[in-house]
């Protein structure tokens, strides 16, 4: 069982649609395999794919699976997710 798990929005940061796909594979991925913590990389650019990232995780169904949610320390461009 990895400590955590990595996902780069980099190739998919044009496609609204493809964003919400990768965070939620993720974050389910995450979930099924009981890993720890996830790693959501939207980069540091002007905040607006973080912001969308911030959104997707801030729905009340995808809320459940998840404890807390914060930026990494030291790197904006990397959005941390601990799972429950």
């Amino acid at each position: 069982m990895p400590d955590k798990l990595t996902v780069d929005l980099h190739p998919v940061f044009r496609s609204e649609r493809d964003i919400t796909n990768a965070v939620r594979t993720a974050l389910f991925r995450a979930a099924g395999e009981k890993v720890a913590l996830l790693e959501i990389i939207p980069g540091k650019g002007s905040g607006t794919l973080r912001s969308k990232v911030l959104a997707i995780l801030a729905q009340p169904h995808l809320r459940r699976l998840y404890r807390r949610v914060e930026q990494a320390p030291g790197n904006e461009g990397k959005v941390l997710v601990h799972l429950r």
